[in-house]
């Protein structure tokens, strides 16, 4: 899938927390301020729509807007994005930068290992 641009991703959060999709109008009260105006929001939705995040659905006169993408997915992809093209696509590059940085604490890691050894353990 197409890389998403901030506006995209925002609108794209904001439908993810609408229970069955919205409507621009919608997603333009569930954005933060300083808003898009509406008509730019309704290109940043029908883009995604181009991009298959989302389908929309015609109700009289307004258009729907259905996440296709669920946020764990495209956080899966993001991510895996991410490592391919930063970290030669490994995840221990990725922590390993992060430990360098100090973005994450030994007992950050602590928690990590335990994790991973009690999924090893089912």
């Amino acid at each position: 899938m197409e890389r998403l641009t901030q506006p995209e991703e925002d609108a794209l959060r904001v439908l993810w927390s609408l229970p069955n999709g919205g409507f621009v109008k919608d997603v333009l009260d569930g954005l933060p301020a300083p808003r898009p105006p509406y008509t730019t929001l309704a290109s940043t939705l029908r883009n995604l729509e181009r991009k298959g995040y989302v389908r929309s659905e015609k109700l009289g006169n307004s258009y729907r807007f259905v996440p296709l993408v669920s946020a764990d997915d495209y956080q899966r992809r993001s991510l895996g994005t991410l490592v391919k093209q930063h970290f030669q696509n490994s995840y221990k590059e990725l922590v390993s930068f992060f430990a360098q940085e100090d973005k994450i604490s030994a007992e950050d890691l602590q928690e990590i290992i335990k994790l991973i050894e009690s999924k090893k353990n089912r």
